[in-house]
Order: structure tokens, then C-alpha cells, then sequence
């Protein structure tokens, strides 16, 4: 199983802002990815979280990289199964060099929910529903939380020493 090894991430996200994109293609395995980001979120104390669909997962770069300067964290959700074709390549191509460009320019963490599946139970098997092994679409939420957090934390403020402190 992919999940194997994965990191228990506990993180306060509490004031944070988030957006949620997520694909309209593959309607049930999609509703267990946002429902599984979701409650991610809700566990790491956001509230402010906003959902924005868009089509299909190739969609999702061009809507996160115009959502991330009012976010501190988004969470991408897709899924895009193997078929007949090579468009399959394409699309999870795009998709994944997409969101690290976005990531990268803007600095907002991106959490990568986008799963990318040989067949429709690969796609179940993950989407975080009942029976599922894995739930891809917290990971992503728990994934992008908690590099908000450290990413925040990197960049706050210090006060150099010495400074703002009185001699005795």
C-alpha cells in the first residue's frame, strides 16, 4: 500500500486562511477527497477554509496560482485514471508541474491531492470513503497546514538579541 510510512502530522492551524480546489470529474471518488480535506482542516483548528471546483484536475494550476495570493495555504483535489490514451500522461504532467510552479513562485504551500490511478478502485481505495484504505484528500490538507505553519514560523519576525532587552 502507497500509504505505508506516511507521517502523523498534528499541527494548530488556527487562523489560517485556506482554499480547497477541487476537480468535478469522477463525482463520488471526488466527494470522499473534499470530504477528507475537510475534516482535516477541522481537526487542525481552520475555519476559514473557502471551496472553489473547477471541470477536471487539469484546471487545478491555473486556479490555484490565481487564489494563492489571498491564501496561506490551498489544497488541490483530482483524480485522473488511466485509459486507453496517452492524454492520461498529459493531464497528470500538467498537473503536477503546474502546482510546483504555483507553490514555488508564490510561496503558498500547496498540498497535492491529485490522485492518479490505473483504474476506478485505485481511485476508491484512496479517496478517504468508507472501506478505503487511504484518504489522500486529508493527507493533502494535513500536508499543506502544516507547511504553512513551518513556513510562517520561518519567516516571523526575531528580534536580534540583545535588542529590546535591558542591562542589569
Amino acid at each position: 500500500m502507497s500509504g505505508s510510512g506516511a507521517p502523523l502530522l498534528t499541527v494548530d492551524g488556527r487562523g489560517l486562511r485556506v482554499a480547497v480546489v477541487a476537480a468535478s470529474w469522477h463525482a463520488t471518488v471526488m466527494d470522499g477527497l473534499l470530504d477528507g480535506a475537510r475534516r482535516g482542516l477541522a481537526e487542525a483548528g481552520v475555519t476559514d477554509v473557502d471551496v472553489v471546483r473547477v471541470p477536471g484536475t487539469f484546471e487545478l494550476a491555473v486556479a490555484c496560482a490565481r487564489l494563492a495570493p489571498a491564501y496561506d495555504a490551498l489544497v488541490a483535489l483530482g483524480v485522473v485514471v488511466r485509459g486507453g490514451t496517452p492524454h492520461f500522461d498529459y493531464v497528470c504532467q500538467a498537473a503536477t508541474l503546474g502546482l510546483t510552479e504555483v507553490g514555488v513562485r508564490t510561496g503558498v504551500p500547496i498540498g497535492f491531492g491529485v490522485l492518479t490511478c490505473d483504474d476506478d478502485a485505485q481511485a476508491l481505495d484512496r479517496s478517504g470513503l468508507p472501506g478505503s484504505h487511504e484518504d489522500k484528500g486529508h493527507e493533502a490538507a494535513n500536508a499543506a497546514v502544516s507547511t504553512a505553519v513551518t513556513l510562517l514560523a520561518l519567516t516571523a519576525p526575531r528580534t536580534p538579541a540583545g535588542v529590546g532587552t535591558v542591562a542589569p
